[in-house]
Formats: structure tokens, C-alpha cells, sequence
């Protein structure tokens, strides 16, 4: 089964310079936790709900600050040919629930999550990209606000 089977297809983008007010504002209307982030019709990041709070609400900042500064700029993604079992094992290795997804032109064509590949994907394989997100660490060890 291939990465375009089963992502979803109808991706919520943010401007950079929009701000975190309107970007959460935005994932409550759509009921999302993740956004690709573009700037002149390319993907330049990516934010979650987890970056806002800890890269800006931790922080002190409120929001008024911009997507930008909250988002991860180191961007993972897959592309919709290939082979889902190969990416979710990949998500596990990066410790990322959701992966934007991408065309062999490098344009946005859709988002991976874990929730879309337990949909369609064998248990084995979706339990052991969850199993491997969960583990202690990944990209946001290091943002962990200090009391």
C-alpha cells in the first residue's frame, strides 16, 4: 500500500508570518494539532500544538508572536508513492506522528498521520510506529521548559 492510499488529502496551511493566535484559532476550527507552515508556495516548516506551548506559551509569549517562531524548521516529510510500511517504520526511527506529504515535484499533496495509517494499515505495523513515537526523547526533548 502506498503513503497516497491512505493520507489525507485536504491540508490546513499557515502563513509564517501569520500568528499563533490565528494558527490556533485555525487548528480548533479544523480540528487539527499540526499545520505545514509555507511562505511563497513552499513548505518552510511545520507547527504543532505542542510547539505553540512549549516554544512560545513556556516561553512567556503570547499570541501575538509569529508561526515562525514557533515552528520546527527541520522538515520531515514522504512521499505519496511510497510504501506506507517503510514510512511508518521511518516515523517510529524520527518520533513523528504526522509527516507531510509530498509529490516526486516536491509540491504539499496531503499529511500522514498515524491516526490515518491505523485506519487502513495492519495493527503490527501501526503498533510499532506508535510504540517507536512514544519512546522517551525525539524532537522536543530538548524544549522542555524548566521550573
Amino acid at each position: 500500500m502506498k503513503v497516497g492510499d491512505v493520507m489525507t488529502h485536504d491540508v490546513c496551511m499557515v502563513k509564517g508570518n501569520e500568528t499563533l493566535k490565528q494558527a490556533a484559532t485555525m487548528m480548533a476550527q479544523e480540528d487539527v494539532g499540526f499545520l505545514p507552515v509555507y511562505e511563497d508556495d513552499r513548505l518552510i516548516g511545520m507547527l504543532t500544538d505542542r510547539d505553540i506551548v512549549l516554544r512560545c506559551v513556556a516561553q512567556g509569549h503570547d499570541g501575538k508572536a509569529r508561526v515562525r517562531d514557533a515552528m520546527t524548521k527541520d522538515i520531515k516529510y514522504c512521499y505519496e508513492d511510497e510504501e506506507i510500511d517503510s514510512v511508518l517504520s521511518n516515523m517510529a526511527d524520527i518520533q513523528v506522528r504526522r509527516l507531510p506529504v509530498m509529490n516526486r515535484e516536491k509540491s504539499l499533496v496531503g499529511v500522514l498521520s498515524l491516526a490515518d495509517a491505523a485506519k487502513s494499515c495492519a495493527a503490527a505495523a501501526t503498533g510499532k510506529a506508535y510504540s517507536g513515537i512514544t519512546r522517551r526523547g525525539g524532537n522536543h526533548a530538548g524544549d522542555r521548559a524548566r521550573a
